[in-house]
C-alpha cells in the first residue's frame, strides 16, 4: 500500500519550487515545468523518491538504530520536534553546532554536564549553593537544554540523518558525508541533491509540505519499530520453548527409565511364578 498519493502531495503544495532564477541546475531532473517564473516539481518523481526513502529508513530503524532529525528553519522546527518525540528519535531544531557528528565525544561531554546539573538539583547540593551560583547553573542548564535537549538520549552516532532544507543544513550534510552516515532530505529546486543519499524533491518552505513528508517518514519508522518488537517477541517465545524442552528432558528420561524398570520387574515376577509352578510338580514325581 502506498504511503501517500499524488493528490495528497498536490493538496500540501509539495510541487511548488523556488523562483526560476534561484534554481540549482542539478535539480533539473526533478523539475516538471516552469509557471509564472516558478519551477514546478515533478510529483511523480517525488512519489517514487519518498517511497524509496521510507522503505530504507524503515529497515534502519528495524535494525535497532536511531535516525537524527535536523530542522533549524523557523517553519519546520516545531513540526519536526513533535514528530521526532512521538517515535522517541533524536532531533536538532535550534542550531547545528559545528562538530556535532565529527566531534561527537565533546558533544557527549556537554550532554553529561547537563545530566550532572540535574543530579545536583535532586541530591540537594543545588540548594546549598549561593544565589549567584544557582543562577549561573540554571542559565547553563537552559542553554544546554535548548541546544542539546533533543539528543540527550543519543549515546552513539546516529545511523542516518533526516533533514529539512539541505541548503540551510549544509554543515550537517558535510559532517554526515565525512562519516559515511546516510542522509535523507527534502530537497527544493534551489538546492544541490548530489550529496544526499535519498533526496525527496519537495517544497521545503511550506508547513503543509514539511508536515506531510515528515509524517510519511515517521509512519515508516513506526512500522520498523513494530516489526522489531514483533521479532523480539517471537525470539523470546522460541527461547522459552527451547528452555522448557530442556527442562522437560530429564523428566521424560526418568519416565522412560521408570518404564524400563517396570517391564524388568514384570519379567522377574513371571520367571518367579513359573519357577514356583514347576517346583510342586517335581516333588510329586519323586
Amino acid at each position: 500500500m502506498a504511503r501517500t498519493t499524488y493528490q495528497d502531495l498536490l493538496d500540501a503544495g509539495v510541487h511548488f519550487g523556488h523562483l526560476t532564477r534561484k534554481w540549482d541546475p542539478k535539480m533539473s531532473q526533478y523539475i516538471f515545468m516552469e509557471r509564472n517564473g516558478i519551477h514546478i516539481i515533478d510529483l511523480n518523481k517525488t512519489l517514487t523518491k519518498v517511497e524509496e526513502a521510507a522503505a530504507a529508513i524503515k529497515q534502519i530503524v528495524k535494525s535497532g538504530r536511531k535516525v537524527l532529525f535536523v530542522a533549524t528553519k523557523k517553519q519546520a522546527k516545531d513540526i519536526v520536534a513533535d514528530y521526532a518525540k512521538s517515535v522517541n528519535m533524536p532531533y536538532i531544531t535550534e542550531r547545528w553546532l559545528g562538530g556535532m557528528l565529527t566531534n561527537f565525544a565533546t558533544v557527549r561531554k556537554s550532554i553529561k554536564k547537563m545530566s550532572n546539573i540535574d543530579k545536583l538539583t535532586k541530591d540537594g547540593t543545588y540548594s546549598n549553593l549561593s544565589k549567584k551560583e544557582r543562577l549561573m547553573i540554571q542559565r547553563e542548564r537552559i542553554k544546554l537544554e535548548t541546544l542539546l535537549g533533543g539528543i540527550s538520549d543519543l549515546n552513539r552516532l546516529p545511523a542516518a540523518l533526516f533533514l529539512i532544507d539541505v541548503k540551510k543544513e549544509h554543515i550537517a550534510v558535510s559532517e554526515a558525508l565525512k562519516l559515511n552516515i546516510p542522509t535523507f532530505a527534502m530537497v527544493d529546486t534551489n538546492s544541490d541533491p548530489s550529496n544526499i543519499d535519498f533526496p525527496i524533491p519537495a517544497n521545503d518552505d511550506a508547513t503543509k509540505s514539511i508536515s506531510l513528508i515528515t509524517s510519511i517518514i515517521i509512519k515508516a519508522i513506526e512500522e520498523g519499530l513494530d516489526e522489531r518488537k514483533r521479532e523480539k517477541e517471537d525470539e523470546a517465545e522460541k527461547e522459552a520453548a527451547v528452555a522448557k524442552a530442556k527442562a522437560d528432558a530429564p523428566e521424560v528420561a526418568d519416565r522412560a527409565e521408570g518404564g524400563k524398570r517396570t517391564r524388568k520387574t514384570a519379567e522377574v515376577a513371571d520367571v518367579v511364578a513359573d519357577t514356583e509352578a514347576e517346583a510342586p510338580a517335581a516333588e510329586t514325581e519323586e
